[in-house]
Parts: C-alpha cells; structure tokens; sequence
C-alpha cells in the first residue's frame, strides 16, 4: 500500500493524494506520512530482481546476495547466499563470484561481480553498518537501485564529514522530531559529557532526568515494569562530568517541556543515576538547582513532585542542596535519598507502588578519609592479603601462558595482581591519584601506575602523593622510551581521545610486554574498534573498553577511575576483596554493583565494565570464564543489556557444564519491546537487530539455561544475597573478620571544593571573575558586555574603575585612546620601539623598550596636570595667581606647552577633544578654569597651549567628578594612584606596535647612529 508503480505525473498527485500527511501503522509504529521518493520508473522482467545486503559483525562484515528479489523475497536469511568479508581483509571478484553468484543468471555475472565489489569497498569507504538493496535491478541497460535502507557509523563523522556532506539523522517512524531534542543534540556535541534526550510521550505524566546510560536504560525498565509506559514522557541520560551549565541546559528544556500542559494527576520528575566514579554530583545538581528556582512557580502549577536518588563523589552536599531547595527555598515536594537507598526503589515510591522513605538528614561532605590515624611514615601492613574464602595458589600471580606453537598467545586468566604495574596514557592527574590512593588504601608495597605517556609535552616530572608523602612519577612524550625504561609494566591504560585512540592503542600492541589494555575513549568508530580486536586476538592481547571506566579488583589494582572516590572505595569494601565476581557493560552500573555486592555478600573480588560500545574488545563470556577458573571466585554476576547475543554464550557454556559456578544475571533494555517506536539508549550496543537480542529474550534464555534471574533490576540485590546465603550455608563461603582499612589523607583541591578547610588567596581582586560559567568584569558577566554594546570604553571603565560608565563617558575613553595612539616615529617611545624592532627583537622586547621611555617628559603629563590644576582649582587661586606661584616656584605647569603647535596653529586633537566635551559632559569646571590659564600663558609665548596630555588630565578629572559614578574622594583617588596616565600607556601601545609592524613589514636593517 506504500508503493506506486508505473504512474505518470497525474496518477503520482493521485495516488499521494491519499496519502501524504495521513496517519498510517507500520509495524507497531503509528505516524504520519511527510516524505516520499519519485524516482523514475524502471521497465524490466521480474527475473532482472535481485537482493543484496551487507552488515557488520564482530568478525567481519556479511555479504548476502540472492538471485530473487523484490517485495515477496521472503526469508532471506535461509535463503541468500553468505560471503563473509573478515576485518581487514578485501573482497575480490573470484569469491563473489564463486560464494554468491552460482545461481545468478550467466550474462549477468560480470555485471554483478563488479557491482558488488565495488558496492562493498564504498560501504567500506563510507564506513557504513548496514546496507540493504531490494530489488536491485539489472537490465542489459545497467543497474539499478530501486530501494535501499542504510544505516552509517554516526562516530565515524570526524573521518567521513567531506564524503558524507551534511547528514541528518531523522528520527524513526512513528516519533516527531523536537526542537529540544536538535537542541539537546547539539550541546551533547559541543561538549565532552554525555547529554541525550527523546520524546516518547510529551503529554506524560512522568518525566526522567537520569545520570549515565546503563542508569537510564534501569530506569525507564522499572517504569515499565510497574506499569508506567504510557506516561513515560522521555528517556535520556547526562553522563560524563557535565559541567554546571549544561546540567542547567539540560534540566531547563526537560523541565520547560514538562509545564507545558497539565495532568489531572499531577506530574513526577525522577532525578536519578548510579554511583557516579568521577562526576561531582553537587557540581551537576547545582545546575539542576538553578533550573528549578527559574521554574519553581510552573513546578508547582502543574503539582511536580520529585524525586532524587545518586551517589558518587560529593553526593552528600548534592543531596542537601537538592533538600534544602525543595524544603526551604521553593517548596516544591523533592525526596531525597542516597546510596543506602536501592537505586530504583524511587520509582516505585513516585509511581505510589511503595510509601516514600523517611530518611534522615546526610552528611554535609565526603570526609572519611581525612586523616592518616597511624602516624608513621611507612605503607601499612596489609589489612588481608586474599579473598575471605580464596584457596591460595601460585596461579594468582601467573602471567599468560605461554604461547603455543602456532598459535596466538594466550590471554591470561589473572588481569590484575598487586603487583601489577601500569602505564597511563593522557595526563589524567585525578585519575592517577585515585589509582595511587587506592593502592595506598589496599596495602600496596609500591604505586600501580609506573609512568604516563602524553605526546603533547616533554619528558618530564608529575608531582603525586602516595599517603601523604609526595612521590615523582615520570611523564614520556612517546611510548617507546616508557616502555624500554619500564619493562615490568603490562597493563597500559588509555585516556586517549575517540580521534587518536585506535593509533595509540595499535603502537601500544606493537609491544609485547602489553598482556591488558584498558580503552576509555567513548566514540571510536566501529570498524576501527574491530581492527583492534583483531590485532589483540592475534597478540593475546585482553582489551577493555572502549567506551569503558575500566574495572577493578580490590586489594590489588583499579584502572583509572573505577569504583569513585576513596569514599566509596571504604563504603563498598573495596579495598580488599570479597567472593563475588562481576561484569557489566556500563561503568556507571559497575559502581552501582559494588554497592549492591557490598550489602548483601561479603564484598567484589573482582569486577570489569566491559564498555557500551557495539563491539567491546572484550566480551562478557571472556570474563565468566577467567573467574570460573579463578579459585578465590565463588559466584558470578553479570548485568548484560538489550543488543547482541553475548549472553547467549553464557547459557551455552552453563548447559555443556562449563561455568559451574552460581551465575546471577539480568539484561536490562526490558522496556525497549513495550515502546511503539525503536529508542537508542545511552549505549551505542544497546540496540536489538532481531528479536533474540531483546533483553526480554536473553533473560528467558539464562533462566532456562539454570543462571539465576530476578524478576527485575529492583529484585537484583535480593537474588545476589540469596545465592551467597546458600554459598555461605553450605561452607563454601567463610566470611572472615572485618579489618579496617589505613587511612589517607585527602586532596587539599577536593577538601576546598567540599568546604571543609579555607586558605588565604594569594592575590585578592575585584574587578574579574572567571570561576562561574561565564567571565564576569566588575559583577557584568561577558555576554551582558557584548549586548549591551558598552564598547571598548565601557570594557575600561568597569576594569579600571569597576563603574558601568555613562554612554558619553564611554565615547570620550575611546576618543582619548584614539588621539594618544601615535604621534610619529621622532618622539622618544616610538624611536625606541623602532630601533628595537631593526635590531632583531621581538614585539613584546620593542614595545617594552618604548613604554619605558614614558614619564613626565614624555607622555606621563596626564596624571601630573590633573593634580596641579585640581590643586589649584580646589584651592580658590585664581588662575593668574596659579600661574605667578608656579613661576616663583621654579615649576612647569605640567600639560602646557607644545614643540610645534600654537595658538595660531592649533593642535587638531585638542579642538575635537573640546568640542566633544562642551557638548556632552555636564559640567566641566576644571576643564574652564585650565583654559583661563592658557589664555595667560599663551599671551606671554603662543606655544604655551594646552596640550593633549594636560586636555585628557583635567577633562578626566571632570568627567569622574561630574558624571554620578563616584564621590570626590574616589575621583581623586584615580587621580592619586596614576589611572590617568594608564590612558596614554594604552592609547600610545596602538601606536608602538604600529612602529613595529611597519619596520618588519619594510625590512629594515640595524639601525647604526653614526657619530656625524
């Protein structure tokens, strides 16, 4: 019903007719019909149809082709013909012909073959994911595509901009694309954070402003799951350290769209997210803060309650400000509630599945780790040297075994010893200290991270602590010098950029000594993040990541910045380990695990957030197997998600007996089967292809393969402490006395930020501010400068004299700094700056060398006239008794007198100077009374004219007595403390640098003063 064929003009307006901007159903998807496509239509057989496609896997990319096509193709799967094309490797005509052209009609082969070759080397080429044609047409004319549908690497933009030109990703059928979603979408890009945003329902009732992706693919499942669907307004996520502002961006758009139209019920907003590893949560909430005073009264209007969950560095003064705003400020409801509350259970609590919790009032701060209580200067003695129940053996420490003839090496069973040493790639200083502190924390002999590598500097020296002694490490501009200097390292650790990650993740592999990687970076394109598989499956190489915060195991080493702030590294116990072994997708869910595996069993004994990209370098099975064959693992749990088939693996190797231990398991992505049209979660893996990669499907397989399966997310906590009470019933588990851990002092940066101690400011000023979102001059923040088109006067007038300045006062600043600017190349300053300038020097040498020839013979007049005519004028002295006194005092009047002009021959500056003031300033008393010493003066010698320098001294002085900024007392204290002569210094650096340009321009040699 969606297809015209062999219209002319009139039967297309027609048959469009009934169809365009019509509601239709497609699949379970309603929406409006807006675009079609007209193509000319193409006369030929049905046997002349063909279906092509190609797809990416992890292995290589998929061709299929089948020699009928068309709308009736059927089962294309069981049907096409398979060629698959390995990373790396390239199609030749001999295997498309041989694979998937056996049943093509003969004239048509050599037609085909170079069709589809080059087909797949431009799906390469524009680094496409999927690329289906159907029917593709060949007629002894040609070929022709008569329907296509492709998806591109949306990451791949950076490589690709040039060819693909500007791209749109329109949304699917059945969901309106949003302004505020275009708008969301383009801060995301702006920005280093995460920040994404989609409209399910904007008439819903319950609206959700969660933290990370994993976080938020939970959240939008347990709605669902308590029957919240259908007022479902949104899903989206804010991950990755946002900084104040654009929370405040992103909580106004969510929170203007959910006051648009009212609900009988009233409305929800859940403010929620996992443990955060590294993102301050009271920075971000005070964007959310700020956006909720703006919105308070629209808040209440439309009855919003809200509710907050979080965790993670500096939650606590978050979850105050959050409080304090709702019960004090705006009182709008807002329940609060931190990590001794399950993540989710908020939801049930807004949905009124649960009472809401009376909590009582947190802390204020993180500080648990402020003091070093022991006293000594040496590492202390380790609290437990192995996991509660851990049957000791030489295996921990193994490194990979050894390769075997003709084979790849093999990957080793243990990632991580306290042993393990590692490289950092990226000067990620925080992340570093968290490693160090962490080691510190676990007992360790010596630090974990033995050297960075950032290209950008030299070899050099990075400050750290390690306790609260300070340590040096070693900074390489290039990875080969860290490793021939660190052949104990084996693990490298990469903050490189989504842009130069896959090169310094392919130079790194080039080193054998390299056995664990562990990739941050979110974005990297995915058929580069397929080669890097390769490569390490062909070196023995375990990755982790990308798109990854890393892992941990506690008591030995963390990569990066895993399981937060030593806050939450002594709340969750990891600081040495526990029986539990774990692996997630999403970092920010890994930190939520700990925290689950820490209340309800005897702590993590190792743990790995394997990334949420489509192809993670490591895969879940990878993992549950090196814990299955771990002795100190006792159970597994696993949180997997919506896309792929990696769990599937799971369930094979628990039903062929090769996981025996407990495994608990829940793909979350539930909710993806209830919406209507296909959603992206905050992961780029979190997509299901076919219905098997649902998460519905996986957990009905992992339970039916003997994996234990909550009901939900909410029920996770429950299962994981019913199967170690079992493990602990049955002796397998002995839980082991409790030590506490050593203490380590905190960062002086993070105790300021937390406000628990304060330092004296080096410097103390009043005229700037750049520690808020915005530069701020003189209490006017930079974007108020520019719309109030206040110039570069007004930009002066609140540095020097932290005054918004009158519009006329703005004008004579600029007119002063215009006259002063030059006054040829003979004066002192700009000889100076000349002669500098041809002796080689640079600008800033030249223009020194003319500012200091300023003073009162030259240029410094300004400051020196202002104060003898406001003495004297102030003094009652006529100004023919200023003039005698001045005489008989041996004394120059300062500001009076000129080399060349006159009073026949007028100075020009002076006159527009003049005429500027008498016009606009509203009274000029000092300015009047210097005219009347001229008329004296110059009727003695007619050169003795009141020059510029004394004009812009004593109109100045008029200017801040006269224009209603300031008291006499501030007037004259500019005056006193030489603002006035900073007129010329700025006016006259125009000037010099002109000088200097010019004598460069012409190539000017040294200048010789020769003695004749």
């Amino acid at each position: 019903g969606l297809v015209g064929v062999n219209l002319d003009l009139e039967g297309v307006k027609e048959w469009l007719q009934t169809r365009l901007m019509k509601e239709t159903t497609v699949g379970k998807a309603k929406g409006i019909l807006k675009n079609f496509l007209i193509e000319p239509f193409v006369a030929h057989k049905q046997e002349e149809e063909f279906y092509v496609c190609i797809y990416a896997t992890r292995e290589g990319d998929y061709m299929l082709f089948h020699h009928e096509g068309g709308v009736d193709v059927g089962d294309v799967d069981s049907k096409a013909l398979k060629l698959l094309v390995g990373v790396d490797e390239k199609i030749s005509a001999d295997t498309v012909k041989s694979q998937l052209l056996t049943h093509a009609p003969a004239d048509k082969k050599e037609m085909l073959i170079s069709f589809l070759v080059g087909l797949f080397n431009m799906y390469e080429d524009l680094y496409f994911t999927y690329l289906e044609i159907n029917p593709l047409v060949v007629t002894k004319d040609g070929v022709y595509v008569l329907d296509m549908a492709a998806k591109i690497d949306a990451t791949a933009d950076y490589l690709c901009k040039a060819k693909w030109g500007d791209v749109e990703f329109p949304p699917p059928f059945g969901r309106e694309a949003y302004p505020e979603e275009a708008y969301i979408a383009d801060l995301d890009a702006k920005s280093g954070a995460s920040l994404k945003l989609t409209l399910l329902n904007p008439r819903g009732r319950i609206w959700t402003m969660v933290a990370g992706g994993g976080a938020s693919v939970v959240y939008s499942d347990t709605i669902c799951d308590l029957g919240g669907v259908n007022e479902l307004a949104n899903y989206g996520e804010y991950s990755g350290a946002p900084s104040e502002q654009q929370t405040y961006d992103y909580a106004k758009t969510i929170l203007s769209l959910m006051t648009r139209e009212k609900h009988p019920n009233g409305k929800v907003l859940i403010i929620g997210g996992s443990i955060a590893n590294f993102t301050n949560v009271a920075a971000t909430f005070k964007g959310i803060v700020r956006a909720i005073k703006d919105y308070q009264d629209p808040l209440k209007e439309h009855e919003v309650t809200i509710f907050v969950r979080r965790g993670g560095p500096n939650y606590q003064e978050g979850l105050r400000v959050m409080g304090e705003v709702g019960e004090f400020t705006t009182g709008i409801p807002i329940h609060v509630f931190g990590t001794e509350t399950h993540m989710t259970a908020i939801v049930g609590m807004a949905l009124g599945h649960r009472p809401i919790a009376t909590q009582p009032r947190v802390a204020a701060h993180t500080a648990n780790f402020l003091l070093n209580t022991s006293g000594g200067t040496t590492t202390p003695a380790s609290s437990r040297s192995a996991s509660f129940s851990e049957v000791k053996t030489g295996a921990e420490n193994s490194s990979a075994q050894k390769t075997r003839a003709g084979l790849p090496p093999a990957k080793s069973t243990t990632l991580f010893s306290n042993h393990t040493k590692a490289i950092v790639w990226g000067m990620q200083t925080r992340a570093v200290q968290g490693m160090l502190d962490f080691d510190y924390v676990c007992s360790r002999q010596e630090p974990s991270v033995a050297a960075m590598v950032y290209p950008f500097t030299g070899d050099h020296k990075q400050k750290f602590y390690w306790g609260h002694k300070e340590i040096l490490l070693p900074v390489y501009k290039n990875m080969a010098d860290a490793m021939k200097k660190h052949p104990e390292v084996d693990v490298l650790i990469s903050f490189a950029s989504l842009r130069s990650a896959y090169d310094s993740t392919i130079e790194t592999m080039q080193y054998p000594q390299i056995r664990t990687m562990a990739i941050i970076a979110e974005g990297i394109p995915e058929a580069l993040t397929r080669k890097i598989i390769k490569m390490a499956e062909e070196k023995g190489v375990t990755i982790i990541g990308p798109a990854t915060v890393g892992g941990i195991k506690p008591g030995c080493f963390k990569i990066g910045n895993t399981g937060g702030m030593l806050d939450n590294i002594l709340a969750s116990k990891l600081y040495r380990p526990g029986s539990v072994a774990y692996v997630s997708r999403s970092g920010g869910m890994s930190n939520e695990l700990n925290n689950i595996i820490s209340r309800t069993t005897d702590g993590v004994y190792e743990g790995v957030a394997i990334g949420g990209d489509r192809y993670p370098g490591s895969v879940f099975m990878d993992h549950v197997l090196r814990y299955q064959d771990t002795p100190g693992v006792k159970m597994i749990v696993v949180l997997g998600e919506i896309g792929g088939n990696e769990e599937y693996k799971i369930c094979k190797g628990i039903k062929e007996g090769r996981i025996t231990k407990p495994v608990v398991c829940w793909c979350i992505g539930t909710c993806a089967t209830l919406f209507s049209s296909e959603v992206q979660f905050g992961h780029a893996g979190a997509c299901a292809n076919q219905a098997s990669e649902t998460a519905l499907a996986k957990n009905k397989a992992l339970e039916e393969a003997g994996a234990f399966v909550p009901k939900s997310f909410d029920e996770l906590g429950d299962v994981i402490k019913s199967v170690y009470d079992n493990l602990v019933a049955k002796g397998v588990i002995m839980p082991a006395k409790e030590v506490p851990p050593p203490t380590v002092p905190m960062d002086y940066s993070w105790a300021r930020e937390l406000g628990l101690i304060r330092k004296p400011a080096s410097f103390m000023t009043s005229i700037c501010d750049e520690r808020g979102q915005e530069l701020i001059y003189a209490g006017m923040p930079i974007t108020e400068v520019f719309k109030s088109e206040i110039g570069l006067g007004g930009t002066l007038g609140l540095l020097w004299f932290q005054r918004r300045l009158p519009r006329y006062a703005c004008q004579f600043i600029e007119m002063c700094l215009m006259v002063t600017a030059d006054h040829g190349p003979a004066v002192s300053g700009a000889h100076n700056t000349i002669v500098c300038a041809r002796a080689g020097k640079d600008l800033i040498s030249s223009l020194t060398s003319g500012l200091l020839t300023i003073g009162d013979r030259f240029g410094g007049a300004l400051d020196a006239a202002a104060k003898q005519f406001s003495k004297a004028f102030d003094s009652g002295m006529l100004p023919m008794e200023f003039v005698n006194k001045m005489k008989k005092d041996g004394k120059l009047i300062m500001g009076i007198g000129h080399r060349v002009k006159s009073i026949n021959n007028p100075d020009m500056r002076v006159q527009i100077l003049k005429d500027f003031v008498k016009q606009h300033f509203p009274a000029a008393q000092l300015l009047d009374y210097a005219l009347e010493v001229e008329k004296i003066t110059t009727s003695k010698k007619p050169n003795l004219i009141l020059n510029v320098d004394g004009f812009i001294g004593v109109a100045f002085v008029d200017l801040l007595r006269n224009c209603g900024g300031f008291t006499r007392d501030e007037a004259d204290e500019f005056v006193e403390i030489g603002a006035l002569n900073g007129i010329f210094v700025l006016g006259r650096s125009m000037g010099f640098i002109g000088h200097y340009l010019d004598q460069k321009r012409l190539k000017q040699g040294l200048y010789p003063h020769w003695a004749s």
